[in-house]
């Protein structure tokens, strides 16, 4: 089965009044990890399960610093280190590791989960352990639209088994919907958006528009205003070149793949895509798919000209 069929048949709207503490017949943190869990092969226990919740920390490099960082890659990196005392994290902890970001002071909304495959020791540091987390599907149908109420914002883990856990009401469960594709003119894009663009079913009329065409693009580093043009035509088309953006934050351009070699040799944990959390994509012009490659090429010169992304920017030819 899919969802919640078997579990809740009343899911409490969110409103502005503060929250008070849930009647036993409201839906809880407990009564969906149980319901999800017996629909899972194999069988997910609430003992099995470690709850994890991250906040955003804006000025720590090696810590999830915003929205733009809650990427599979940089969520993982993140999540596998713990602490070498076992009074701050388990010694063993449990399989699955349920991720929840919080969403304010007490909201908290669920990201993903780990499993967990145990520690792995040739890792180990002074003051930090490494676990092997891979991906898992478990709860994947309520991955970003679960939010619970998480009560003690300063613990920031605790086991799904524990009553503290148990008893955290359900605030929401919200529908996904489907993301409108604002034309070519309306497209502007964070990288965190563009790589869900890609990949995620409710862009999937981005996916169709963008597919059709060839065009001249802009990449912006909002931290320093400086711009990239950019060009996809041919079989490419705007989806392929931007897949590449999404996989690697270069697509094998020079200057960004220089920016991307800087920011992995840099202090703190980084990423292959880390120097592109700050990128902002759009659309300077579109072609149809049979226009030629010479038109394309004439109108992308226009604008690194037009905008002298060669002389200030991050074109290099």
């Amino acid at each position: 089965m899919s969802d919640l069929q078997s579990i809740a048949p009343f899911v409490p709207a969110e409103t502005g009044v503060p929250a008070k503490p849930a009647p036993t017949a409201s839906l809880t943190l407990a009564h969906v990890l149980t319901g999800m869990g017996a629909d899972h092969d194999p069988t997910v226990r609430p003992e099995d399960i470690h709850v994890i919740r991250h906040t955003f920390k804006p000025g720590d490099p090696g810590a999830l610093r915003g929205p733009e960082d809650l990427t599979e890659e940089r969520v993982l990196a993140y999540t596998r280190e713990q602490d070498l005392s076992t009074r701050r994290f388990p010694a063993d902890p449990p399989r699955y590791w349920v991720i929840l970001v919080a969403n304010g002071q007490h909201r908290s909304r669920l990201w993903g989960t780990f499993e967990n495959h145990g520690e792995v020791t040739a890792d180990r540091t002074e003051s930090s352990r490494f676990f092997d987390l891979r991906p898992s599907v478990f709860l994947a149908p309520l991955n970003d639209r679960l939010v619970v109420e998480w009560d003690t914002p300063r613990s920031w883990h605790r086991s799904a088994a524990a009553a503290s856990a148990a008893r955290m009401p359900v605030l929401e469960i919200a529908d996904r919907d489907k993301v409108q594709f604002p034309g070519f003119d309306g497209v502007l894009l964070s990288y965190h958006q563009l790589r869900d663009m890609v990949e995620d079913p409710r862009y999937a009329d981005w996916r169709a528009a963008l597919s059709e065409v060839q065009g001249i693009y802009l990449i912006t580093d909002s931290t320093n205003g400086k711009q990239y043009v950019g060009k996809a035509d041919g079989a490419e088309r705007i989806l392929g070149r931007w897949t590449a953006y999404a996989r690697d934050g270069h697509g094998g351009n020079v200057a960004l793949r220089e920016l991307a070699l800087a920011s992995a040799t840099g202090e703190g944990t980084r990423t292959k895509t880390d120097h592109a959390r700050h990128f902002v994509f759009s659309l300077l012009r579109v072609f149809g798919p049979s226009t030629p490659s010479s038109e394309v090429n004439s109108a992308e010169s226009h604008y690194k000209a037009a905008l002298m992304t060669r002389i200030f920017g991050l074109n290099r030819n």
